[in-house]
């Protein structure tokens, strides 16, 4: 009950600090619920009415307000299917006023402004100049208006109209001051603004854990940064395009299916821009649906990805629109890191094209956010829609992206990529929630590690559809004044430490080599010994016949130099059972005879190999040894799991030049001369 009361308290403050510093730019969400059920109106329409009509604590007053917006979107606002019927009550009223989206385009022929409505069907009605000189954004894509019309038809204009403009009012915010926004922010804590900022989008921060919080804010960086490319894969019914279609009017959401390079970029033939340079944010729902009816359509996106600029017939054309990317990932996310990819929901062509993959800056988790219930739509107060959107889209001028420099820096695994897209996710989220510039270095330490998580979390999944060439994913950062370095995992990968630390269990043994499925992983032996007459069992490789010959390969090798290696080792008196594992799903390995062998001589002798020990190699039915595959990308894993010593035949001295040499220095390298060698080795007998 505490909990209730201390919760309640919180609102109650954040609630009269609103007052004082926001006062009619705030309103309460439950009202926006209640008339949003059943009105089809964009929510920022809805907050503009409601913040005029209903900015009062007195229940009457807002019983009163909310009366009044019903009646006002009854009686204004045009619905498409009755745009007949609204004219017919202009024509005979003479005077009536619409609530539509209005847009203003200037007849060059006729040097003046005409307005087109886009649910009353209006087109090339006259328009004062004042109006789109006041309210640019007329011109630019159009805005929601409040419109009073007057119709008086004149017998001798036939070729005019009737129909004319007496005076128009934006339901969006024209003007923000964004002076007032920062002195206002500096009367809340963090966890206070957190939450008026998760209200102000609909949601109820105390349903919320406190890394919920966050992943919900990173969702607004599209809108508060400058050519940023997001992606959000997760289960249904997690909000994942709310944010764009409903919240901001700045944001469009083109709903699946294809798109044209003219619709998006430039129309050629009519020489305009498309959607990213009408809007700041263009979101694509469904990815998996996304088909471009132009060849180059992907080639042209990756472009404008990377550089923020297109080429289209002989010019070169800049926009700043973020794209964000939102679809439906249909298995568990455990399935998919064995199976594929994390991107596996885009289309082929995008999801196996690392050059396109690489360009997104963020891979939001979206299976990490709640499925929304009720309870998680807030009744508490926020700002209203339009001011957020019209906050955040002035914040956009500014950069804070260099801010980390004052105390940390980038650890060597980022290239200038991932550089460029930390700086961006540090940036937007410092403008979010400390627009006043005001922050401690634990605070940005915080959002640091959060922006490298996101960004490691695209890098990963491009080390596997990639290989060697984004080996690089240990990301870190450094503290400038300790020089220390701290490493940021991803959650999903549990770390990665498939290899434990410390001293094994004799028997037991770790080896890193390629699976059926072609790819790089880990495998777990573990081994018992019973009293019995030289029988070898083995569990985990089912009917592999290739990882069976191999394991045999180990026992017969045993059999003939157990003298060599121990004479307590008996292959006779004794019984041997190993169980393999394949730890990352990707088929069993063939590669199993020097693992097996070490895991036998261990239990034999009842004796632990080295602690964080990666066994690497092969040997030949004679012994001989087989030097290691893809050397490079078999030490990445190595590391990416935790080994920091790796046992590797001398044979593969040779290849070291191929690895980086930062990654070679990660280990501690046990190199064996022979299988006995590195049987003694393993186990640490020198």
């Amino acid at each position: 009950m505490v909990d209730m009361t201390e919760n309640e308290d919180r609102r109650a403050v954040i609630k009269s600090k609103l007052r004082q510093n926001f006062d009619g730019k705030i309103v309460r969400k439950d009202l926006t619920k209640k008339i949003k059920e059943g009105a089809n109106v964009p929510v920022y329409v809805l907050e503009f009415l409601l913040g005029q009509y209903c900015s009062s604590d007195d229940p009457d007053i807002i019983e009163e307000g909310v009366e009044n917006v019903k009646r006002i979107l009854a009686d204004n606002f045009v619905r498409p299917d009755e745009a007949q019927k609204i004219l017919s009550v202009l024509r005979q009223r003479g005077s009536y006023t619409v609530i539509d989206k209005i847009t203003v385009n200037l007849n060059i022929k006729r040097d003046f402004y005409e307005a087109e409505f886009s649910n009353l069907g209006l087109k090339n009605i006259p328009i004062d100049e004042e109006y789109p000189a006041k309210f640019d954004r007329l011109l630019c894509g159009g805005i929601w208006c409040i419109v009073q019309l007057d119709y008086e038809y004149m017998e001798e204009d036939r070729n005019g109209t009737p129909i004319s403009i007496r005076k128009l009012t934006p339901i969006q915010m024209p003007h923000v001051d964004i002076e007032e926004l920062k002195q206002g922010r500096k009367a809340f804590t963090q966890d206070e603004w957190m939450d008026v900022l998760l209200r102000s989008i609909g949601m109820e921060p105390d349903t919320l854990t406190y890394r919920e919080k966050w992943l919900l804010l990173i969702r607004m960086i599209p809108l508060v940064e400058n050519n940023f490319n997001l992606c959000e894969l997760g289960p249904r019914s997690t909000g994942k395009s709310h944010l764009y279609k409903e919240i901001s009017p700045n944001s469009i959401l083109v709903s699946g299916g294809q798109t044209t390079v003219a619709n998006l970029f430039y129309n050629m033939g009519r020489k305009t821009v498309g959607l990213v340079g009408l809007w700041d944010c263009v979101a694509f729902d469904e990815v998996a649906g996304i088909r471009f009816k132009d060849k180059d359509g992907i080639q042209i996106m990756k472009d404008y990805m990377a550089s923020g600029s297109f080429a289209r017939g002989k010019e070169e054309k800049a926009a700043s629109a973020s794209m964000v990317f939102v679809g439906n990932i249909n298995q568990s996310v455990d399935v998919l890191l064995k199976t594929s990819s994390l991107f596996d929901p885009f289309p082929p062509e995008m999801g196996t094209d690392t050059a396109f993959l690489d360009r997104i800056h963020c891979y939001l988790p979206g299976w990490e956010i709640p499925k929304f219930r009720p309870e998680h739509f807030t009744d508490d107060y926020g700002f209203i829609t339009d001011y957020l959107a019209e906050f955040i889209r002035e914040l956009r001028k500014e950069q804070y992206g260099d801010a980390l420099d004052k105390y940390f820096r980038l650890g060597t695994n980022l290239n200038q990529r991932d550089t460029i897209a930390v700086r961006k996710m540090v940036g937007g989220l410092l403008k979010l929630v400390y627009p006043d510039g005001e922050f401690s270095k634990e605070q940005l330490e915080e959002i640091l590690k959060l922006a490298l998580e996101m960004r490691r979390r695209v890098k990963e999944q491009l080390k596997k559809l990639g290989g060697m060439e984004f080996y690089d994913v240990n990301f870190s950062y450094i503290d400038k004044d300790s020089f220390e370095e701290y490493y940021v995992s991803v959650p999903e990968q549990g770390g990665g430490k498939l290899i434990p630390e410390g001293m094994c269990n004799p028997g037991q043994v770790y080896t890193v080599s390629q699976g059926k499925s072609g790819m790089i992983g880990v495998f777990r032996l573990e081994s018992q010994m019973l009293p019995g007459n030289g029988k070898f069992e083995r569990t985990g490789i089912g009917s592999e016949r290739e990882a069976r010959e191999a394991t045999n390969t180990a026992f017969n090798f045993l059999k003939a130099n157990a003298g060599h290696i121990s004479g307590t080792i008996s292959t006779t008196t004794k019984d041997y059972i190993v169980n393999y594992q394949d730890l990352q799903g990707i088929g069993m390995t063939s590669k199993l005879a020097l693992p097996t062998l070490i895991a036998l001589a261990s239990i034999a002798l009842n004796k632990p190999t080295v602690s964080s020990l990666a066994v690497l190699g092969e040997i030949s039915i004679a012994g001989t040894m087989i030097k290691v595959d893809e050397l490079a990308n078999a030490l990445q894993v190595c590391l990416d799991s935790g080994a920091k010593k790796v046992l590797l035949p001398i044979t593969s001295a040779a290849d070291l030049g191929t690895v980086p040499s930062e990654l070679i220095g990660c280990f501690n390298l046990i190199f064996y001369q022979s299988a006995e060698d590195a049987v003694f080795k393993a186990l640490g007998v020198e």
